[in-house]
């Protein structure tokens, strides 16, 4: 008996690893073979361009993404390999649960990997599934988001050296990073004495690579431009509808109401202090906060005058929490008074999560807006927490000033639930679908911030801190204020390696209009699927207000705080989005043919009339020196939003 339970043993044992052994050899499905351009860190610290073999195979399966890295790269390509599958499938209109993919990557040496090949890995993965041949002369770098558009990367030089190096011809960057800036160090020995001078140039990769190497370079948006270049068949876009209106008309009446309530509060609070028997000092120093909260209250009055009312709302919020910091400092007259200050906040914020989390979620609209709400009730905590840790210090402005905030904060979670309330519609939305959602902009994240880190150190400030936030979040099973927390530090990282070493204002604005273009799209195509991403908007007009301010006063400071919020409006956007566009047949090619380089003097982005005769066979970045740093930190510093 003990004989026969022997072997039986042995394969309940191997069982677990059936599965993992079958994955790593699949017996069907299609192969693409691609380099990609890499930066790599040498023994100096210097960075330096080096090609990487990817190795993509998609077959029939069970929704998994296998990544195999050699030498190992300093960043995990996990998250992005997943979200590069995600996309191939959205793009084309098929089920990725039902298909593996398996990715092999190779470098002669080790690699800052990290988001950089997301778009080569989308365009393989594409490729793959539809049994479509690459060019091996084109080569591209940018990462991939989920919006399907190609994202900012560091190293551009040096990546296009390396694409030269491997014998590319055509060299894809993303949309707007042509222009790069980099340091020059230039030594002179005068009389013994060693004069360092060191200068910002700006290079046009463009004319330099042609200049230099013979090299193509072009600029992409997205991966329906990718995907043409490499395989010279077209892929239609989804099309945003040729008019769209954005407006926050339907906060008017919140926005007509708040405004009222809070001037009123403000004057109340003025004739307060003005009956107060506290000293000079104190006096000064309250008054001078309330001509603070008085200026942005006329703000507020001239965007409610413009129809901006989100913005109008946001402003009436800063001003609020100043107005609320003197009222109940007036009423500080010992330690007990600032406990009860900070209990009575408490109580409001626990009836904010209350409210907040008793909501049955109806429809995508609903979703993001309670989405928001819950964001808004753990801010509230996490800054009742720090107001705590005032008071425990002994200091009591602090105390009640962040104690005034956690109180707005959690009020206006329980507006944004109201606010959900008002468009829900459709069916119920279970919450796991945040959960997961979460989850991929977490990791998604987590790669760019590491990524920025690997290669320009910790320039972020509080970046990684934010993914930490994001992560201790989640952990607590508070997945919508993970997920913004996670989408915030994204955009922010990804506004930042746009703008990385650029101080021309001209060249600023030229971004800001892409990104500008990119939410309005971003919402027509929600509205397109009978969604009203009410955030989204909100967060455009705000971007709006900023970009006016900007063009009014020059502020750079607003100018990247208008960028960072058409960035939110966009990833909000497309929050929960899943409609893919439809996937087209493909183009007849043989199974020998190989793609030619093309370079079309009409925009790549017109839709193909190309056929297929058959389709059954388908398989559904020298460091630079960061100039542009100091600007960034205090961009991304961005204004209080409701």
């Amino acid at each position: 008996m003990k004989r026969a339970l022997v072997p039986l043993l042995i394969i309940m044992l191997l069982l677990p690893f059936a599965s993992f052994a079958a994955a790593e050899c699949p017996s069907e499905g299609h192969t693409v073979v691609l380099k990609a351009p890499a930066v790599s860190r040498t023994a100096s610290g210097e960075l330096i361009g080096v090609a990487t073999d990817f190795v993509i195979t998609v077959a029939p399966g069970t929704g998994h993404v296998y990544v195999e890295t050699w030498p190992l790269a300093e960043v995990d390509m996990q998250a992005s390999a997943r979200l590069a599958a995600q996309i191939a499938g959205k793009v084309l209109g098929v089920d990725m649960s039902k298909y593996d993919v398996f990715i092999q990557i190779k470098a002669d040496s080790p690699i800052i990997g990290g988001p950089s090949a997301g778009g080569t890995m989308t365009v393989g993965i594409i490729a793959a599934l539809e049994g479509w041949k690459v060019n091996p002369k084109v080569m591209m770098t940018g990462m991939i988001n989920p919006d399907g558009t190609i994202g900012p990367v560091g190293g551009i030089l040096e990546k296009a050296s390396a694409a030269h190096d491997v014998g590319a011809e055509l060299f894809l960057i993303p949309q707007g990073q042509r222009i790069q800036y980099v340091q020059e160090t230039q030594k002179k020995e005068i009389g013994g004495i060693v004069e360092i001078n060191t200068r910002t140039k700006r290079v046009d990769v463009v004319d330099y690579a042609k200049e230099r190497w013979g090299l193509t370079v072009i600029e992409i948006k997205d991966i329906y431009d990718a995907v043409y270049y490499f395989t010279g068949h077209k892929i239609p876009r989804p099309e945003a509808p040729a008019y769209i209106k954005i407006d926050t008309s339907f906060l008017k009446d919140d926005a007509l109401k708040d405004y009222e309530n809070t001037t009123a509060y403000y004057q109340a609070t003025l004739e307060k202090l003005k009956k107060s028997d506290v000293n000079y000092a104190t006096y000064t120093t309250l008054m001078e906060a309330l001509n603070e909260a008085q200026a942005v209250l006329n703000q507020s009055k001239k965007s409610l005058d413009d129809g901006r009312y989100y913005t109008t709302m946001s402003k009436n919020f800063q001003a609020r929490i100043i107005i609320r910091h003197v009222d109940w400092y007036l009423g500080v007259k010992s330690e007990e008074d600032v406990q009860r200050i900070l209990r009575t906040t408490g109580s409001e914020i626990n009836a904010s999560e209350r409210r907040v989390s008793n909501i049955t979620i109806r429809g995508t609209t609903m979703l993001q807006a309670v989405a928001a709400a819950e964001e808004r009730v753990e801010q509230a905590k996490s800054l009742l927490d720090e107001a705590w840790k005032y008071y425990y210090n002994g200091d009591y402005w602090d105390a009640v000033g962040d104690a005034a905030y956690a109180y707005e904060r959690a009020k206006t979670a329980v507006f944004w639930a109201n606010l959900g309330e008002r468009f829900a519609t459709g069916d119920v939305i279970d919450r796991n679908v945040v959960k997961a959602t979460a989850r991929d902009y977490i990791d998604e994240s987590n790669l760019i911030v590491t990524y920025i880190e690997s290669m320009y150190g910790t320039v972020g400030g509080d970046l990684s801190q934010s993914i930490q936030q994001a992560e201790q979040y989640y952990e607590d099973g508070k997945y919508s204020a993970a997920l913004f927390t996670a989408m915030e530090a994204r955009v922010r990282a990804q506004v930042f390696l746009d703008t990385l070493g650029i101080d021309n204002e001209t060249v600023l604005r030229d971004k800001l209009t892409g990104m500008k273009e990119g939410a309005k799209a971003a919402i027509a195509m929600a509205q397109s699927q009978g969604i009203t991403p009410v955030l989204a908007i909100a967060y455009y007009e705000f971007a709006e207000s900023y970009e006016q301010s900007a063009e009014e006063n020059g502020s750079m400071d607003d100018l990247q705080t208008a960028m960072i919020f058409y960035q939110y409006a966009r990833e909000t956007a497309n929050l929960f989005l899943s409609k893919p566009a439809q996937s087209v047949p493909a183009a007849n090619t043989t199974a020998t043919d190989v793609p030619q380089i093309v370079i079309p003097t009409q925009s790549p982005r017109e839709t193909s009339t190309d056929t297929s005769s058959d389709s059954t066979g388908k398989i559904p970045e020298t460091a630079i020196i960061l100039i542009a740093v100091g600007a960034f930190l205090v961009g991304a510093a961005v204004g209080k939003k409701l």
